[in-house]
């Protein structure tokens, strides 16, 4: 077995331009802001003046649209805040305004369709050779690594190289190739580098050899479907497979879970988006993350700053399906379902902040797999001097049979804000200590034994007792709808007029509105399309179109298929 370094493969020539791209931290304007696809990171170094607003609109439109208020840092004075939900390659005007100063200036989203300057065909059929990545392209001009059209490649490493794919260059595109068999991981990027797009693969059946008797085979700790070093910026990770991998995690019944996992990206520059994946496994081999990596207290972490986790479908993770923890300042979190997890998404620490947690769905959470009793929703811990970051949490469902047993962790916990969440969970809402009381709770269902440090004044409540589940119907999208009626039980006897006889029934069940339609409150910039009096509790609005995940989200049927696939 040799390696392959594309410097040598025939390629195909089709443009080439010299091309720039800054990394996330490297402005010197003031203020500026930092985009992805869909979303932009805004940030004013000015003296505190009360309150930020937003007001953004399209560069070439005359209404403006109102954004959610920009957080103020007092520890480096900077006002922080993301606008969400806009157009790729577009140019947006924004206006900040305080009680003191007032600016304008404009950005412009990234463009996720990328130019490609050289086309590198790999060898159809199955190869035993490493492909190793070591010439760039250019801002102006990928290089794209692929298959030949109507052919399939498939690199099968027989458990002998280390890595399917080294990437040890940048301005590059992996695209529709399938991976087999890594020693250790499918694909490798190498430390400091950026802009690379790995999209359509499939990766399966790597790692080091673990399992469900020696569950936690250290060895094989964090082995990753795709791993990226420390230093990497601006990586775009989507509609991938990656699924199955050799070894196992443990559960927390035998200690902290360590094993394969299925996107690690380490001590990262911020700039990322992981979107539309499908990271699945089974109940005996399964992942310690689905997507994590970096340090949990730092001030850099996996994401680190102005990045996208959204639209992922995660399957069968012993410790997070999602872990963001570290700066997490502009990073977003949104439109994920997680199925059989311990924590939803962990944050610990948030230390910079803001971090947008919102109509994310998830599903059975557990312990062991002996024990029933669930995670949390979010995880969350604070140890200074890694603490004291704002988190945002909105629209989020959470409600399973064998949901998640917490909406928050029982670690410490402090500026946090939520809005509209369905938390159907027998547990508490949130810890019952704050490291700083400067959290706000409001306007969410919350079902629990305890509220813990959240005294919500305008929460969901029910005068009757529902059965917990029938609040939601079931859809194929894998979402909780509400019903629009549910039955409820008035506990006591109650008169009743039957026609011309009036009765007393003990316990009767009556039928009335569900309270989570129409029941949250107008969160700028992130509920503006609600339908009807007011938005819905929770992910799925009543009347919009159903929320979709993974690899074939949004698309119709004849379209992004890959090639082995096909």
């Amino acid at each position: 077995m040799r390696p392959i370094n594309l410097i040598l493969v025939f390629s195909a020539l089709l443009f080439w331009h010299d091309g720039y791209s800054q990394i996330p931290d490297e402005n010197t304007t003031n203020p500026y802001a930092v985009s992805t696809y869909e979303c932009t990171g805004l940030y004013w170094t000015t003296p505190e003046s009360g309150i930020c607003t937003v007001k953004y609109k399209k560069a070439s439109d005359s209404d403006w649209t109102q954004g959610l208020n920009l957080v103020y840092d007092d520890r480096d004075g900077q006002y922080r805040g993301s606008i969400v939900g806009l157009e790729p390659n577009t140019e947006y005007q924004v206006e900040l305004s305080s009680d003191q100063d007032k600016t304008v200036m404009n950005f412009t989203t990234r463009n996720d369709q990328f130019l490609i300057g050289k086309t590198t065909y790999l060898p159809e059929g199955e190869s035993t050779d490493p492909i190793i990545i070591t010439e760039s392209g250019t801002a102006d001009g990928y290089h794209l690594i692929t298959v030949p059209e109507n052919t399939s490649s498939v690199i099968n490493m027989g458990n002998v190289g280390n890595e399917g794919i080294k990437i040890d260059a940048d301005y590059v595109i992996v695209r529709g190739i399938e991976i087999r068999n890594a020693r250790v991981d499918g694909i490798r990027i190498k430390e400091n580098r950026h802009d690379i797009v790995i999209e359509q693969c499939y990766i399966t059946f790597w790692g080091r050899i673990g399992g469900p008797i020696t569950y936690g085979n250290l060895e094989g700790s964090t082995d990753s479907g795709i791993k990226a070093e420390s230093g990497t910026w601006n990586l775009t990770i989507q509609r991938n497979l990656i699924e199955d991998p050799r070894g196992a995690s443990n559960d927390w019944e035998t200690g902290h879970p360590s094993g394969p996992q299925g996107i690690t990206i380490s001590q990262s520059l911020g700039g990322n988006v992981i979107r539309y994946n499908d990271i699945l496994s089974t109940e005996d081999h399964g992942f310690n993350d689905a997507i994590g990596g970096g340090a949990n207290y730092s001030n850099v972490g996996n994401m680190n700053r102005d990045s996208d986790i959204y639209g992922n479908l995660i399957r069968s993770v012993w410790d997070d399906a999602i872990e963001v923890e570290g700066a997490n300042m502009n990073v977003r979190v949104f439109g994920n379902y997680a199925h059989k997890f311990f924590n939803g998404i962990a944050t610990a620490s948030t230390t910079k902040g803001p971090i947008y947690i919102y109509k994310n769905v998830v599903g059975e959470s557990r312990i062991g797999h002996r024990n029933p009793s669930g995670g949390s929703f979010i995880k969350t811990g604070e140890r200074e001097p890694f603490a004291g970051g704002r988190r945002y949490v909105f629209h989020n469902t959470i409600v399973q049979p064998m949901g998640a047993s917490h909406g928050f962790s029982g670690h410490g916990i402090s500026n946090t804000v939520t809005r509209n969440n369905i938390f159907d969970v027998p547990g508490r809402l949130a810890a019952d200590r704050e490291t700083v009381d400067n959290s706000d709770y409001d306007y969410d269902y919350f079902s629990g034994l305890s509220s813990g440090v959240a005294k919500e004044k305008n929460g969901i409540k029910f005068g009757t007792t529902p059965s917990a589940t029938r609040l939601y119907r079931t859809s194929y999208s894998l979402e909780y709808f509400p019903r629009s009626r549910i039955n409820s039980i008035v506990w006591g006897r109650k008169p009743y007029q039957f026609g011309d006889v009036k009765r007393n029934i003990t316990d009767p069940v009556v039928q009335i509105r569900n309270p989570l339609i129409d029941g949250g409150i107008e969160i700028p910039g992130f509920n503006d399309d609600f339908k009807g009096d007011a938005p819905d509790l929770g992910a799925f609005e009543v009347g919009a179109a159903p929320l979709e995940f993974g690899r074939r989200a949004y698309l119709v049927h004849d379209e992004g298929w890959s090639a082995w696939e096909k």
